[in-house]
C-alpha cells in the first residue's frame, strides 16, 4: 500500500506566514481605527464649555471715556484702560484697528474700561483682567446661533450713577475665600486673597446699531433663556473679571466713580472679523471650551 506523498516543507512555511502576515494586518488595521478617530475628529476629547478668552493687562489711566463722552478730554471720571494702548477721549475704530494691544491674544485690538479702584485714595489697578466671551444663559438652540459682535460696536454695562445696592449688576467676592458671601458692594476679603470684581454684559443685539443714547439699549439681556424680539440677534456674553491686590478693609476703598455698586465696564469692538468669526464658530456655537488662541483645550 502506498502512503500519500508528504508536503512540501516549503509550502507549509509560506501558508503559516501568510496566516501570520493577514494576522498583523488585521491587528493594525484595529488599531489604526482605534486611535484614528482622536486625530480626525477635532474637538472629540473638548471640554463642553462655550468659551475664549483675551486677558488684557492694565495699560494706562485717563479721565476720559471715547464712548460716553466722546471728543472731552478730562471730562469723566478717572478711567482703567485695558487692551487698546492708544484709548482716550477721541478714539474712534480705525485708530483701535491700528494699535498695539496689552490683550493675549494680540490680535485682540478692543479697548476696555472701568473706572479707577482707590485704596485710601492711592490707585489701584487689577493683577488680572480676564474679558470671558461666553454662550450661556440662554437655551442651546439659541447658543447655536451665536454671531460676532458687529466690528466698531460701543456698550456700556453696569451703573456708574447707581444710587443703591438695588440699582447695580455689579458683583463682589474674594478670590480663593469662597465663605464670604459675593456683594454688589465691596467686601472684607482675608489676608492673602484677593478682591474680585464681576460684570455680565447683555447679550442680545438689535441687529442694527453700533450704539445708543445711553449706550445700552441697542443690546438687552436675555428673557427666558432667549432673546427678546426687540433684540433678536444673540452675540456672545462677554464677562469681566478684574482681580485686585487688595484685602481687608473694605471703607479703605471706593471707585472713580462711587461706591462698589456703582462699577461698570466699557467695550469697544476691534475684533478683526475673521478672527472673532472663527472664534464664534468654533467655541461658542459648538460649546467647546478654547484657549486664548481661539483653538479647543
Amino acid at each position: 500500500m502506498e502512503s500519500a506523498a508528504p508536503q512540501p516543507v516549503g509550502r507549509g512555511r509560506l501558508r503559516l506566514g501568510t496566516a501570520i502576515g493577514a494576522l498583523l494586518v488585521l491587528l493594525g488595521s484595529y488599531v489604526v481605527a482605534s486611535t484614528a478617530p482622536a486625530d480626525a475628529a477635532p474637538g472629540i476629547n473638548a471640554i463642553r464649555v462655550a468659551e475664549f478668552p483675551a486677558d488684557c493687562t492694565y495699560s494706562h489711566r485717563l479721565p476720559d471715556d471715547p464712548i460716553v463722552l466722546p471728543g472731552l478730554p478730562g471730562a469723566s471720571h478717572m478711567h482703567s484702560f485695558f487692551g487698546s494702548t492708544v484709548t482716550n477721549a477721541h478714539t474712534t475704530l480705525p485708530d483701535l484697528v491700528g494699535s498695539a494691544t496689552t490683550c493675549n491674544p494680540r490680535v485682540d485690538v478692543s479697548s476696555y474700561w472701568v473706572p479707577t479702584l482707590y485704596r485710601d485714595n492711592v490707585p489701584v489697578e487689577p493683577s488680572i483682567a480676564t474679558f470671558y466671551y461666553l454662550g450661556e444663559g440662554v437655551r442651546p438652540d439659541v447658543v447655536a446661533q451665536t454671531q460676532p459682535f458687529p466690528l466698531g460696536l460701543r456698550l456700556v454695562a453696569g451703573n456708574a450713577r447707581a444710587a443703591g445696592p438695588g440699582d447695580s449688576i455689579a458683583r463682589w467676592s474674594c478670590l480663593h475665600a469662597g465663605h464670604v458671601p459675593p456683594s454688589k458692594n465691596f467686601v472684607n476679603c482675608p489676608a492673602g486673597t484677593m478682591l474680585e470684581s464681576y460684570l455680565d454684559f447683555p447679550q442680545c443685539w438689535n441687529g442694527r446699531d453700533l450704539d445708543s443714547p445711553d449706550h445700552k439699549s441697542h443690546l438687552a439681556y436675555p428673557v427666558n433663556q432667549a432673546c427678546p424680539a426687540s433684540h433678536p440677534v444673540h452675540v456672545p456674553k462677554l464677562r469681566q473679571v478684574l482681580r485686585y491686590p487688595v484685602n481687608g478693609d473694605p471703607s479703605r476703598l471706593r471707585l472713580a466713580s462711587g461706591p462698589g455698586y456703582t462699577m461698570h465696564g466699557d467695550f469697544f469692538n476691534a475684533w478683526p472679523v475673521e478672527e472673532l468669526a472663527r472664534r464664534v464658530r468654533d467655541c461658542i456655537r459648538p460649546v467647546i471650551k478654547c484657549g486664548h488662541d481661539g483653538r479647543p483645550l
